[in-house]
């Protein structure tokens, strides 16, 4: 368990930013259009009859979420816990479902028309690694384990709605895809979104992510982010018999020193932008000259420009710390630097007056939630980059300790979440019936 601990606390370091939401808070009105037709949709009878069902629902939601959280799904390993989402998918009454090249679950529930496509996903991805205890421990009325709030409970979101839709002989308009992604924490990157897109982006008209508690954030805006890992290599050697060879280590403190002095002063100013040397290493012996020294660096801003501009001063420390440990080489042959990008999430930004947005934000005031329209990093950064109207909601109720072994989630009011994925969903694909 202490090495689950160690590499737990480790991915946790890595990936904290990664998914949990960055108040970077816009107050924007809402369109009394949209309002007007949140509370004329709300007010259907057979909507009224699933908000009904999603209370009855809520003791077989509860195991839905215990069963689907002690699946493990380790990155880069979710196909497990894909084939028993794909098969809760099906039982609950999908029109079809596949699995795809890459491992995301898709289920397409066939609008009326079908001349539009909207998305709603999940990531059935945790952070955390193969063997971690993921048994389900339950104290009063909270619920404690690692991914049951991030994100086990917006797959088990999205399936309720399904199951409602279904109970309720709710049709859409549009095509509506359920989707269960991998490869959204840490160094996955995006992958299974960015394939969704790569191999289907012509046929998706809206996105909407379900990642998160509450009802009350809404990401509109991608935090984009670059990561590299940086690696200087020389032929290594014995520090007394082989001093003058070139040192890896020197380059890389030399690299840091320029990189972050000049990353200091560009982030001063302008759309904030960070940095962060975060995992160094290298080296064998306190009597030995390393034969490499690397770095993981992490930088981010939702402006792309703001993001390359960081981008290249980084390059520029790099490459002016390898000129300046070879030209200080006394024998032997240069130092060599290998620069690796590990992860690049896109950036940008939907208009708060796009359609989809001012739909999220009247379904959270409708249920009595005042609505926060943020920037994160999470699966909607592929898609709103691409210009796709694309948003992140929560999935209700309150949960802590993300990323962490005691992770919580409690079912505080949170049908409300379901509500609210049900009305953003039904707003953006039409009712047809």
């Amino acid at each position: 368990m202490t090495q689950l601990l160690r590499l737990a606390a480790f991915h946790f370091g890595i990936a904290f930013a990664t998914c949990s939401f960055l108040y970077a808070q816009e107050s924007v009105a809402v369109e009394k259009r949209y309002t007007d037709e949140i509370k004329a949709l709300a007010n259907r009878p057979a909507v009224k009859a699933v908000f009904q069902n999603f209370t009855d629902w809520e003791p077989q939601t509860k195991q839905d979420l215990i069963r689907l959280t002690e699946t493990p799904a380790p990155p880069f390993k979710e196909a497990v816990k894909a084939r028993k989402y794909a098969a809760m998918l099906k039982e609950a009454g999908i029109d079809s479902v596949w699995i795809d090249e890459i491992g995301n679950v898709i289920g397409k529930r066939n609008g009326r028309s079908g001349k539009k496509t909207v998305v709603v996903e999940a990531h059935l991805d945790t952070v955390f690694p193969e063997g971690t205890d993921v048994k389900v421990k339950q104290k009063g009325d909270t619920l404690y384990a690692p991914g049951v709030g991030d994100d086990t409970r917006g797959l088990v979101a999205i399936l309720t709605v399904l199951k409602g839709l279904e109970k309720a002989k709710i049709e859409t308009d549009a095509d509506v895809w359920f989707v269960g992604a991998v490869g959204e924490e840490g160094l996955g990157d995006l992958r299974g979104v960015k394939h969704l897109f790569k191999t289907n982006g012509s046929k998706i008209n809206s996105y909407i992510a379900v990642d998160g508690d509450g009802i009350s954030e809404i990401v509109h805006r991608g935090l984009g982010s670059y990561r590299y890992r940086v690696t200087f290599k020389g032929p290594g050697g014995h520090s007394y018999g082989a001093f003058g060879i070139v040192n890896p280590h020197s380059a890389l403190g030399k690299a840091i020193y320029y990189f972050t002095s000049e990353a200091d002063k560009f982030t001063r100013q302008g759309i904030k932008t960070t940095y962060s040397v975060s995992v160094i290493g290298g080296g064998t012996s306190v009597n030995a000259i390393p034969f490499e020294s690397w770095m993981e660096i992490d930088m981010r801003s939702e402006s792309p420009e703001r993001l390359n501009g960081i981008d290249q001063l980084l390059q520029a420390a790099v490459q002016r710390a390898l000129k300046e440990e070879n030209g200080l080489k006394r024998s032997g042959p240069d130092l060599t630097v290998d620069v690796k990008k590990i992860g690049d999430r896109p950036s940008g930004r939907i208009e708060p007056t796009v359609p989809l947005v001012q739909r999220a934000m009247a379904v959270s005031r409708h249920l009595g939630a005042t609505p926060q329209l943020d920037v994160s990093s999470t699966n909607a950064n592929t898609p709103i980059s691409l210009g796709v109207p694309a948003v992140t909601i929560g999935s209700g109720g309150k949960g802590g300790n993300v990323h962490a072994l005691n992770e919580w989630w409690l079912n505080d009011k949170g049908v409300l979440g379901l509500q609210n994925v049900l009305l953003v969903l039904l707003a953006e694909a039409g009712v047809a019936n």
